[in-house]
């Protein structure tokens, strides 16, 4: 965001920005040094120089101004008072063309919502400053506060659209400066479904790895211990009886035989989920869910795979509309599925991260990726005032039972939830994967579901720290103004499932974005 203003100087201490000899780089300099330094000077030849505010709205702790007219060299922002997410500097420029970038936190960025090119030295924001007399500003630009007559210059600019920019930037109202175009979105979710429609699952798979599975007839117990201990949320099932694989035991499993044999009013014993096999388990789920035939017999929910040669769209979507974190890719050498053989264990963040490396140097292709998340209908968002439509984000306080945290993740349908303070500020996250670590001296033949805190959970995960000293790596944030492409290649990582978007400072939960939400708005469903 920029706001310019027109002031006189002298024509001697300017010759230009894009100087070659010594002798101008000189002057340049000294140029450089009393513009900043706020130096003044009688008018002589009458050059313009145009004091000209940017802005940059999108939070951060540390912002600086990079450009042409810096020398490229950081120059401070600072924050706008009463709202510290927005910065802003004033620089004097001459007329003419510039270039400049911004440094957030140590990190290039570039406005968005401002003029932007490809340039050698990545993509960078630009402005073109004209005579007083033929300025007009453009769209993204706000209208100058012209110097009164008489007065020798003015600093004063238009604080009234300032604050509109501002906020803009708050998500208080969707001004020019949140909006994405039909165009834009067409064409990135077009290119997306193209690449991922022509590439196979197989490409997925790794050099080297390995891949764990159960056997149905496995005690339950046993299960869970290997499921804690190789550190992994789920693994396909294998039936010898029929010599395939039937299906998947998760995290999720655990969760429901927890609360199943909870609901009896005791603890699950040692002896119960060893008896238990995991057949068994999902025989019973198939009736607790009435998957039954007519004859009453438990009918069981079908596998979800892929093979090696199904299109990473088709591995997406099945991902999707299945609402599962992960399915196996399995290749069958017969057409009756005989003789089966698990390749890999494919998830929506390995086909992130091929896309990611695809795109890396072509973001261009996909326009959209390079505006923030606040600016596009992507992720769970906490309602603004007033509101009452949209997906509900649930939040819990450490304080919470394990019980209420438990329930809220089957009935809200989700793999995690932020664990916030008072004042709504993030601590840490619980997911559906720490139930498993109640494996850990077998908690679970002794805790009460209902008595157990939030805190004591994430601190028989974590163990140990001091009293809401949360330090959980898997508390994984974003902001707001990331960008969509910065956001999905941190999602891109197979430890990461989900980012809680923060507010910059506070820490204060806005909302959160999950690998789903990404892929089912590249894709549009």
């Amino acid at each position: 965001m920029i706001l310019l203003l027109p002031l006189k100087i002298s024509t001697e201490l300017v010759l230009g920005l894009c100087g070659s000899s010594s002798t101008e780089k000189i002057r340049i300099f000294r140029w450089w040094f009393r513009v900043f330094s706020g130096m003044d000077y009688a008018p002589e030849s009458g050059m313009v120089l145009i004091p000209t505010r940017f802005v940059w709205p999108y939070g951060g702790r540390d912002v600086y101004i990079s450009g042409s007219f810096t020398g490229w060299t950081p120059w401070p922002m600072t924050p706008v008072e009463g709202c510290p997410t927005v910065f802003q500097t004033i620089c004097s420029l001459p007329q003419g063309y510039h270039q400049y970038k911004f440094v957030v936190d140590g990190e290039w960025r570039h406005d968005e919502h401002q003029a932007f090119i490809s340039s050698n030295i990545g993509t960078v924001n630009t402005i073109l400053l004209n005579r007083e007399s033929d300025y007009h500003p453009g769209p993204g630009l706000l209208n100058p506060q012209m110097p009164h007559s008489g007065s020798g210059s003015s600093m004063d600019v238009d604080n009234e659209a300032l604050q509109r920019m501002i906020r803009s930037s708050d998500g208080v109202s969707n001004g020019p400066f949140q909006t994405m175009s039909d165009a834009a979105l067409e064409i990135t979710q077009h290119r997306f479904a193209v690449f991922l429609s022509t590439h196979m699952a197989y490409e997925l798979l790794p050099e080297s790895g390995k891949v764990i599975t159960l056997d149905v007839d496995l005690p339950v117990k046993q299960a869970f211990h290997i499921l804690h201990e190789q550190g992994i949320s789920m693994a396909p099932l294998w039936d010898f009886s029929k010599g395939k694989f039937v299906g998947v035991l998760s995290a999720l499993d655990f969760i429901l035989i927890l609360r199943e044999l909870g609901s009896h009013g005791s603890n699950p014993t040692e002896e119960e989920l060893e008896t238990h096999t995991i057949s068994a388990w999902k025989e019973a789920k198939s009736y607790m869910n009435n998957r039954i035939d007519g004859r009453g017999n438990a009918v069981s929910r079908q596998l979800v795979h892929a093979g090696p040669d199904d299109s990473l769209k088709e591995v997406a979507l099945k991902i999707l509309q299945n609402g599962v974190a992960t399915i196996p890719i399995i290749h069958s050498p017969s057409e009756d599925a005989s003789n089966q053989h698990l390749l890999y264990l494919a998830s929506l963040s390995g086909i992130l991260k091929c896309s990611c490396r695809f795109f890396k140097s072509s973001t261009s292709l996909l326009p959209v990726l390079q505006l923030p998340i606040s600016a596009i209908p992507v992720g769970t968002w906490l309602p603004k005032i007033g509101e009452t439509k949209g997906r509900p984000l649930a939040l819990l306080r450490p304080s919470a039972s394990l019980s209420t945290a438990l329930n809220l993740l089957i009935q809200a349908q989700v793999s995690s939830i932020p664990i916030v303070d008072d004042n709504d500020s993030l601590l840490d996250v619980y997911s559906r994967s720490d139930i498993t670590s109640l494996t850990k001296d077998k908690l679970y033949t002794h805790i009460n579901l209902e008595e157990t805190t939030i805190h004591q959970a994430l601190q028989y995960r974590d163990d140990p720290f001091s009293t809401y000293g949360y330090t959980s790596q898997k508390c994984h944030m974003c902001l707001r103004s990331d960008p969509l492409y910065k956001v999905m290649e941190r999602l891109s990582k197979p430890e990461v499932r989900r980012l809680v978007i923060v507010e910059a400072g506070s820490k204060r939960v806005e909302g959160i974005i999950s690998l789903s939400d990404v892929f089912r708005f590249l894709l549009g469903t």
